[in-house]
């Protein structure tokens, strides 16, 4: 098992990683090494990201449940935490608290930006898309369920108040 644990920086340096879009943004567009998953974690997400230039991470989203955070390890680019917009680069650390603002990372510089992608992997999470009114409604193991926020009810239930 101490093979796998460790992945020496020649390993990863040869890793061709995986081109992935995201499912609701053609425009999120990055190249993942998924390194937590080849050293055998499996309730923590972590991958060695790079986005061409031009490119955003995801769509515009918010984990009401998991926290991530981004280590940027070469490039410059934009931090887009609710309305706001931060220019980052190499060197800088984000960190999205559960249930905080929506956010997404923009390679806005004129090279590929490599970063260091942390993610809580959980049973149960909800992810909100606010640019799309989308909610996901992830399980472990199984597909998630995609819904428009506005069908989104809450009802009050009696046996909850007790």
């Amino acid at each position: 098992m101490g093979q796998k644990q460790i992945l020496t920086r020649t390993q990863i340096a040869k890793m061709s990683g995986h081109e992935n879009t995201h499912f609701l943004n053609p425009r999120a567009k990055r190249v993942t090494k998924p390194l937590g998953d080849l050293g055998g974690l499996q309730h923590l997400g972590f991958h060695l990201t790079t986005l061409p230039v031009g490119s955003v991470a995801s769509e515009f989203h918010r984990h009401v449940c998991a926290e991530e955070c981004v280590y940027i390890i070469a490039g410059n680019g934009t931090a887009r935490i609710g309305p706001d917009m931060f220019e980052v680069e190499a060197g800088d650390f984000i960190a999205y608290p559960a249930d905080g603002e929506a956010h997404d990372l923009r390679n806005t510089g004129s090279s590929p930006m490599t970063c260091i992608v942390v993610g809580q992997r959980l049973d149960c999470d909800v992810v909100d898309y606010p640019e799309q009114n989308k909610r996901l409604y992830r399980y472990a193991g199984k597909a998630g369920d995609l819904v428009d926020i506005a069908a989104v009810s809450h009802p009050i239930m009696a046996d909850a108040r007790r």
